[in-house]
């Protein structure tokens, strides 16, 4: 699609906001009838209820931890590429992305997210997984479901989590298809977290105020962060520096929130913007090892969540 040039405004924002906090949260929401039609083709594709869900003996006879995400030719949003536009060439989302990734940014994943509420979560799966830092729901879906990534709360972490040895040249946008209330397991978002660069997760939080976290990245320093409930409305959009500290409190609302989440890079060009951003940071750009909280097969190996305490 063309793209733009960026001028002043959502440009200017964007990377002034990416520099001080880490993220920019769009003033003017994407088209809500839009988005309440795409919410409307998605809940249509399956009930988000306990069916959703393998038996525990279905399981344990076959557990699979890794590649149970959405992927290629296993992701619900490919149904409905031709619906998009109205995130993807939303006038003030090409400009604030491009102001800090370049005009020929390109989409590395882009998929639905499901906050799935207790409700719909069998009782032998929630007292396995009570307290684990990352709930990814996806091991226990039957197969057919896992077109979309379910989760139930997940600790404080960066997007960088998912790629080892590359540098945090890409972006995060999400963007809610209903409104989303403290109850409808909102993103929590650490404001400032992106200056200490990578570090592995889980990280070394400490609750300082009421609103605010003492992070710490070793030889890296340590900065005080203000925490953010990122609620909004049907068409909110946000997005957030790759070493912005963000998570999620379980879903305590009687009812699915289902979102979209896509992750931008730079392309072949120069990115500017991000450029001048990592310009600012403390620490490393780029991690060999992103993660200490799961074993050789997958499964958690810690059990501890500080969003639980947010």
């Amino acid at each position: 699609m063309a793209k733009p040039m960026a001028g002043p405004g959502p440009a200017a924002d964007a990377i002034s906001d990416f520099i001080e906090t880490g993220a920019h949260l769009f003033q003017a929401p994407v088209d809500a009838a839009a988005a309440t039609g795409l919410l409307a083709d998605i809940r249509a594709t399956r009930a988000f209820d306990e069916t959703l869900f393998l038996s525990e003996a279905e399981f344990d006879a076959d557990p699979q931890y890794t590649g149970v995400n959405p992927r290629p030719g296993r992701n619900l949003l490919e149904r409905f590429e031709d619906r998009l536009g109205f995130v993807e060439q939303a006038p003030q989302i090409v400009e604030a992305v491009t102001a800090l990734l370049g005009h020929d940014y390109e989409i590395l994943n882009k998929k639905v997210v499901c906050g799935v509420p207790a409700r719909s979560i069998p009782d032998w799966l929630k007292a396995r997984i009570h307290g684990n830092p990352v709930n990814n729901l996806g091991a226990y879906m039957k197969p057919q479901n896992r077109d979309i990534t379910y989760f139930y709360g997940i600790d404080f972490h960066q997007d960088l989590i998912d790629y080892k040895e590359r540098e945090a040249d890409f972006l995060t946008l999400y963007v809610y298809l209903h409104p989303v209330t403290k109850a409808d397991a909102p993103l929590y978002l650490l404001e400032g977290s992106h200056k200490l660069g990578g570090s592995v997760f889980p990280h070394d939080l400490t609750r300082a105020t009421p609103d605010t976290w003492l992070y710490r990245n070793g030889e890296h320093g340590e900065v005080e962060t203000r925490q953010r409930i990122l609620t909004g409305g049907t068409g909110f959009a946000a997005m957030w520096h790759a070493c912005t500290l963000h998570g999620t409190q379980p879903d305590a609302a009687d009812h699915e929130r289902i979102s979209l989440r896509y992750l931008i890079a730079r392309g072949q060009g120069r990115a500017p913007g991000m450029e001048a951003v990592n310009a600012t940071l403390q620490g490393p750009l780029s991690l060999t090892d992103t993660r200490k909280d799961l074993g050789a097969d997958g499964a958690a190996v810690i059990r501890a969540n500080t969003v639980l305490k947010a």
